[in-house]
């Protein structure tokens, strides 16, 4: 047995507990945070039990403002959301243009948790939890990695999310235990690289935990996602989900509008729908945009999609 397999959700809250000498922020946004009803008039896309939400990156091609993505929820009904940690930092203040390692890595380490607390308030003011901070610092200093983690649990996070490798599965997950958080870590079309493993990644240490990205990982391998969310769905924080073909459809491994790709979505929610296992499951609108929409009127179409299989 792994220590992968060995390690099971309880030990590593008493693990991190005991490192911090902290109690650990709760382990999942759906779990902890109530959910809002819909006569307050704030959204609510839990259904069934199941925490759906959308990574704010869904936004891109739109003003990214911290107003703009309460205002897109409120149009969506998503109620959870993995923030980009530029939308973020750009709210903290950081310079416009900032230029060099240094000047970015001086401002961070100099720059106060308040305006994080007040960003964390004016989400959680509008019935929306920032369950993820996507800040990426695998490549920086191990201070600013510190402090993104700070950041992160001022903003009401549980951890902050890196693109895979053995860097920053390295790097992240020390640092993130030190903080009673976790290093929350996304996957593009690596699984489909031959011996490729996660488990390789989460036992640099208990604090590495995975952003599964679903349709990433059909699209390269033409596996069904289930098998790693049966096996690994202690260290699944989140998955991130997108209609996909697989490797051997024609086009392959393309990403298309919701019920158009061949990724089993429906398959994958009733699964954590199920077993009732705390994992969010966020939208990542990357299909293009079709001509006289936008990308609010597509990420809904998506959330009704969730809806419609879950409720």
């Amino acid at each position: 047995m792994s220590k992968t397999d060995s390690l099971s959700r309880r030990k590593f809250l008493g693990i991190a507990s005991a490192a911090a000498g902290l109690s650990i922020i709760p382990w999942r946004a759906h779990s902890s945070y109530p959910s809002v009803l819909q006569n307050t008039g704030k959204p609510d896309s839990n259904f069934g039990g199941v925490q759906v939400g959308a990574i704010t990156y869904s936004w891109r091609s739109m003003p990214g403002a911290p107003e703009d993505i309460i205002k897109y929820c409120q149009q969506t009904g998503i109620s959870s959301i993995e923030l980009m940690g530029d939308v973020a930092e750009k709210y903290a203040g950081i310079p416009a243009g900032i230029e060099g390692s240094e000047k970015r890595c001086k401002w961070r380490l100099s720059t106060p948790m308040n305006k994080y607390n007040d960003l964390r308030k004016m989400f959680n003011n509008a019935g929306i939890n920032i369950h993820i901070a996507k800040f990426s610092p695998g490549n920086w200093t191990e201070a600013e990695i510190d402090y993104s983690f700070k950041a992160a649990k001022a903003l009401g996070a549980i951890g902050v999310c890196n693109e895979i490798g053995d860097d920053p599965c390295k790097k992240m997950g020390p640092i993130a235990k030190s903080n009673g958080m976790v290093a929350i870590f996304h996957n593009h079309l690596q699984p489909g690289e031959p011996g490729w493993t996660f488990e390789k990644f989460l036992d640099y240490s208990p604090a590495n935990m995975l952003n599964f990205d679903v349709g990433h990982y059909f699209g390269a391998t033409g596996l069904h996602p289930n098998g790693i969310i049966e096996k690994l769905h202690d260290r699944i924080i989140s998955i991130h989900v997108k209609d996909k073909t697989g490797p051997k459809d024609n086009p392959a491994n393309t990403n298309m509008p919701w019920g158009k790709g061949t990724t089993p979505i429906a398959d994958i929610l009733l699964l954590i729908k199920k077993n009732k296992w705390p994992v969010n499951v966020d939208i990542e609108l990357e299909y293009p945009v079709p001509k006289g929409s936008d990308a609010v009127a597509e990420v809904r179409k998506c959330v009704e999609y969730c809806k419609n299989i879950l409720s």
